[in-house]
C-alpha cells in the first residue's frame, strides 16, 4: 500500500509538471526570417540619434536599416507598408527584468528568477529563459523588443542575458549572452517596521557579515583570476571561472543599491577590484551625482512610479529622478523591474516626462542610452542606417497610456505577431457584449399615449 501510494504520487508530480510546461506556452508562430526589403512609407520617423524625421520612408533589408528619406524608391518585389501619420521608434529596450523566468508569482514550479545560497556567479539567466512565455506577447504590444533577463538573489546573483522577444528558443532570440554579473549589494539600513523579527543589534550584526562574505568572496574569485592566469592547468572552479570575464574588464558588474551609503560602498568597492560598474536601483543617486560622474558610472533606474523610499521623501522623487540625473550629466536609463510589468516600461518614462524631462530625452532613455550602458549601441537604440532592423510602429505617442498603439513591430527585420492572450479575451467578451445588445428588442418605437 505503501508503494502504491509513494508511485501515484510520483505520477501526479509529473502530470502536474506537463500541465505546466504545456498550458505556459503562448501560440503565436516568431516572425520569418527577413527574405525582402521592406519599405515603411510615410511616416515620422524618430531616430533618437538626429531627431525626429516627418514624413519620412525608412527602408531595410536582410535585417538591418539600408536607406532614410523622402520619397525613397523601393528595389523590385518590397513589401511597402503605409505608415503616414504614425510613428516610427526603435524597439525599447527593458535593461532589467524577469521577463521569461517566471509565469506565475503564487506557482513555485513556474519561478526560476533565481537559486539558492548567496554566491551564485555562475548562473545565467538564459539557461531558464522560457521564449514561449505567455506574457512576453503582451509585453511586445506596447513595443518593447528586447530585454535583459536579469536573475534574482542575495549577494553574487549570477549574469544576465540581453534577449529579443520573439524567437523559437533562446538561442535563437539571443542578442548578448551574459552581459553583466549582477550583485545585490548588503542592506546598510535597520528596519523598525511591525514585521521585522530581528531587533536593531542583530541586524547590524548580520548586514556587516553579509558585506564582509561579498568581500571574501571577491578575495577568492580574484585569487582564482591570478592563479589560472599564472597556470591554465589548475582545476577548474565554475564559481569563480564565470568572474574571470569580470577581472579581465570584459564583463560589466551591476550592482543592486538604493541607499545613498550602499552606492558610497559600492564606488570604493569598485575602485579597489578595480570593476566597471553600473548602479541598478539608484533611489538616492541623486545625492551622489558628484561620485557618479567623477568615476563615469551609469545608473539603471529600477522605474519611477512607485512610492518614496523615505518616509519624509517629497511624493514625487521618483518621478523626477530621471531628471535630476540628466541636469546631473549622470549617464541613465529606465527600467521596468518585473516579468509581465514589463509591459509599462514606456510609461515609466511618460512618467518622467509629465515631471520635467524632456520628451526626446526620455525615449533616449529607453532605447540608445540604455544601449550604451549594455555595450550594444552599434546595432540597438537608434534608427541609423546599418543598425539593425529592430523598431515598432505605433498610431500615437509611444510613451503615453492614453496613446501608445503599436501596430507594426520588426525584430532583425522579422515581422513580429502583435496579437496576445488580453486581446484574445477581449475579442471573446466583446463579442458577447455584441450578441447581447443584438438580442435586446429595440427601443427605437414611438410611445403609447394614454388617453
Amino acid at each position: 500500500m505503501k508503494n502504491y501510494t509513494f508511485s501515484v504520487k510520483i505520477w501526479a508530480t509529473i502530470c502536474l509538471c506537463l500541465t505546466f510546461s504545456f498550458t505556459f506556452g503562448h501560440d503565436y508562430v516568431p516572425g520569418a526570417r527577413q527574405n525582402r526589403a521592406v519599405l515603411l512609407a510615410g511616416g515620422d520617423v524618430h531616430t533618437v540619434s538626429k531627431g525626429i524625421l516627418q514624413d519620412t520612408d525608412l527602408l531595410f533589408e536582410n535585417g538591418r536599416i539600408s536607406t532614410i528619406g523622402k520619397r525613397l524608391s523601393p528595389p523590385a518585389g518590397a513589401q511597402i507598408i503605409d505608415v503616414t501619420g504614425q510613428q516610427v521608434y526603435p524597439g525599447l529596450i527593458d535593461p532589467n527584468s524577469q521577463l521569461g523566468l517566471i509565469e506565475i508569482e503564487q506557482a513555485r514550479a513556474t519561478d526560476d528568477t533565481g537559486e539558492r545560497g548567496r554566491e551564485n556567479p555562475d548562473v545565467q539567466s538564459h539557461i531558464a529563459y522560457n521564449p514561449d512565455s505567455e506574457i512576453i506577447p503582451t509585453v511586445r504590444s506596447n513595443g518593447i523588443t528586447t530585454a535583459l533577463i536579469v536573475p534574482t538573489g542575495s549577494l553574487l546573483r549570477g549574469r544576465s542575458s540581453l534577449i529579443n522577444l520573439d524567437g523559437w528558443t533562446k538561442e535563437d532570440a539571443m542578442e548578448k549572452e551574459n552581459a553583466a554579473l549582477h550583485v545585490s549589494w548588503p542592506r546598510v539600513s535597520i528596519i523598525t517596521a511591525w514585521w521585522m523579527e530581528q531587533s536593531a543589534e542583530d541586524q547590524k550584526k548580520e548586514n556587516e557579515e553579509n558585506r564582509k562574505h561579498l568581500e571574501e568572496t571577491f578575495e577568492q574569485a580574484k585569487a582564482y583570476y591570478v592563479a589560472q592566469k599564472a597556470d591554465s592547468k589548475l582545476p577548474v572552479d565554475s564559481r569563480w571561472e564565470a568572474m574571470v570575464a569580470v577581472f579581465d574588464k570584459t564583463l560589466p558588474v551591476f550592482i543592486h543599491a538604493e541607499d545613498m551609503r550602499q552606492i558610497e560602498m559600492a564606488v570604493d568597492f569598485a575602485k579597489k577590484y578595480e570593476l566597471r560598474i553600473a548602479i541598478v536601483g539608484g533611489a538616492e543617486t541623486y545625492k551622489a551625482v558628484n561620485l557618479l560622474k567623477e568615476n563615469k558610472i551609469p545608473v539603471i533606474i529600477e522605474r519611477t512610479q512607485q512610492m518614496p523610499m523615505r518616509s519624509d521623501d517629497e511624493y514625487d522623487l521618483a518621478y523626477r529622478l530621471p531628471k535630476l540625473l540628466s541636469d546631473a550629466g549622470i549617464k541613465y536609463c529606465i527600467s521596468q523591474s518585473a516579468s509581465w510589468g514589463t509591459r509599462s516600461l514606456p510609461f515609466q518614462a511618460g512618467q518622467a516626462v509629465a515631471f520635467g524631462l524632456d520628451k526626446e530625452e526620455a525615449l533616449r532613455s529607453l532605447t540608445l542610452s540604455t544601449a550604451e550602458i549594455l555595450g550594444v549601441d552599434k546595432d540597438l537604440g537608434s534608427l541609423d542606417v546599418g543598425k539593425k532592423a529592430t523598431l515598432v510602429v505605433s498610431n500615437g505617442d509611444i510613451l503615453d497610456q492614453l496613446t501608445n498603439q503599436v501596430t507594426y513591430m520588426f525584430i532583425d527585420g522579422r515581422q513580429v505577431d502583435l496579437d496576445n492572450k488580453h486581446k484574445e479575451l477581449f475579442r471573446k467578451y466583446q463579442e458577447k457584449v455584441d450578441r447581447t445588445s443584438a438580442s435586446k428588442p429595440s427601443t427605437n418605437h414611438q410611445p403609447t399615449v394614454m388617453k
